[in-house]
């Protein structure tokens, strides 16, 4: 596989559901015309990641949905029109408390992974959120070959370990569903992600004009230095794509071929890992 290209679907939500599938449709529409392989939209979209100002627990329950519900089957008929794979993102249904999703459809229609997030935001809203208990790594056929791809959803790539599990059980880009304002610690997160991992990282936020949202969907490669990219020795600027705060969708083209090459020779990701010595990491006190 050569190439691997995400469309980042920097969309401001039109306050229902409705109207976001309908919008969502269209942008997919769009991300195609333009090449995309996979088109991902920021974090749980079906409600435009809004969260009722009373009664939140009851409110959050009737506005969940089944990840096998129409919602999500309007999409995968819609992945399998395009031939292109589509990251759709809800609030989804669960047993007791809803939870954060993002699932993953390949260009054939079927749903390849469901990802729930794993770090709710549980310091605010989204403790009435029933937190993911595994991050999870999926095969994805496109057109050009084979790649794997996981997800991490917003809070999440605050989290060294959410990556670091990814990258160990073969990711080779992670999809980022975002709702947050973006600034330099945030970039920062994203950018630490694909270097100590060697793998590409997509993110997609709201666009400026959502509360507490501010655009700025970005993309890395993964290949901090240079030999093997370009050809020079020395750091290079692992940055693919940086958007602004306007609505668009922003192309982020991954080079998986070399990507490939690079993994198999550096020095980051699994290579001189010792995890003997990172007992304290997994002790639930942390000390």
């Amino acid at each position: 596989m050569k190439k691997f290209t995400v469309a980042l679907l920097q969309l401001t939500p039109t306050g229902n559901q409705s109207g976001n599938l309908e919008k969502g449709i269209e942008a997919c529409r769009s991300a195609k015309e333009r090449g995309a392989d996979l088109a991902l939209f920021p974090e749980m979209w079906n409600i435009g990641y809004h969260f009722p100002s009373e009664n939140i627990r009851e409110g959050l329950r009737d506005a969940a949905i089944d990840a096998d519900g129409d919602f999500i089957k309007a999409f995968q008929a819609e992945a399998a029109a395009l031939n292109m794979a589509i990251g759709v993102t809800y609030l989804e249904r669960w047993v007791d408390l809803p939870r954060n999703a993002l699932t993953v459809i390949d260009r054939f229609g079927n749903r390849v992974l469901t990802y729930a997030k794993v770090h709710t935001c549980d310091f605010d809203n989204e403790v009435y959120l029933t937190s993911g208990d595994d991050f999870y790594v999926a095969d994805l056929h496109t057109e050009g070959g084979e790649i794997k791809i996981g997800a991490m959803i917003c809070y999440d790539r605050e989290f060294p370990e959410s990556a670091r599990v990814l990258m160990l059980k073969g990711a080779e880009v992670i999809l980022v569903p975002n709702a947050c304002p973006i600034e330099i610690n945030r970039e920062s997160q994203l950018r630490a992600r694909a270097f100590e991992n060697m793998v590409g990282v997509a993110m997609a936020n709201y666009a400026g004009g959502k509360v507490d949202c501010n655009g700025h969907s970005q993309a890395y490669d993964g290949m901090a230095y240079g030999e093997i990219v370009s050809g020079n020795f020395g750091a290079r600027d692992m940055l693919i794509v940086r958007a602004d705060e306007a609505e668009g969708i922003y192309m982020a083209e991954f080079d998986i071929e070399t990507l490939r090459a690079y993994r198999k020779r550096e020095v980051w990701g699994n290579a001189y890992r010792k995890p003997h010595t990172y007992s304290l990491l997994t002790h639930p006190s942390g000390v």
